[in-house]
């Protein structure tokens, strides 16, 4: 049965548009199915389960977990914001140490205890750089 698109009416073809959309989602809806049933077939007569072919990612021990980190730096402006002292800095900790008086340590949350490595891995980026900068010979 051959359509000619060039017959139909805007409103016929926005209708035959919609008709084939809802057709198409109702045959991926079942053609899902029957791959699922067929998965599931194929792991019930191989005595496994899924999570045994596709283990989930992040569990325990397992490579590239991630676990979440504690918050270790607070916003004193508002409390509701924390680092946990990985990945880039948030805009407000920024803020916060430009402020006269504020220290990396006065931000950390209470009971956060400060080693040498954490507090080398949040020196200002311009120390950082200056220090990697070679030393300029005098001319």
């Amino acid at each position: 049965m051959a359509i000619n698109l060039e017959t139909l009416s805007p409103a016929e073809l926005k209708s035959l548009i919609a008709n084939a959309q809802s057709q198409m989602q109702a045959a991926h809806a079942n053609h899902v199915k029957e791959v699922r049933e067929k998965i599931e077939r194929l792991l019930k007569t191989s005595n496994l389960n899924l999570a045994d072919v596709y283990p989930t990612r992040g569990g325990k021990g397992g490579k590239g977990s991630k676990a979440t980190v504690a918050p270790k730096y607070r916003n004193p402006a508002d409390a509701s914001q924390t680092w946990s002292g990985r990945g880039k800095r948030p805009l407000w900790f920024a803020q916060a140490l430009k402020k006269r008086g504020t220290t990396i340590e006065s931000l950390l949350i209470d009971g956060a205890a400060v080693t040498a490595a954490a507090a080398k891995a949040v020196k200002k980026p311009a120390a950082r750089k200056a220090a990697k900068a070679p030393a300029k010979k005098a001319g």
